[in-house]
């Protein structure tokens, strides 16, 4: 049962990780514009 937690929890980072980057992006186009 544990490993199962450990491999969910690492999903969840890499999902977590993707919006992070696509929050960036948007961030930094609306500091150019």
């Amino acid at each position: 049962m544990g490993s199962l937690i450990k491999k969910r929890r690492k999903r969840m980072r890499k999902k977590k990780h993707k919006k992070m980057l696509r929050r960036t992006r948007h961030a930094r186009q609306r500091g150019k514009g």
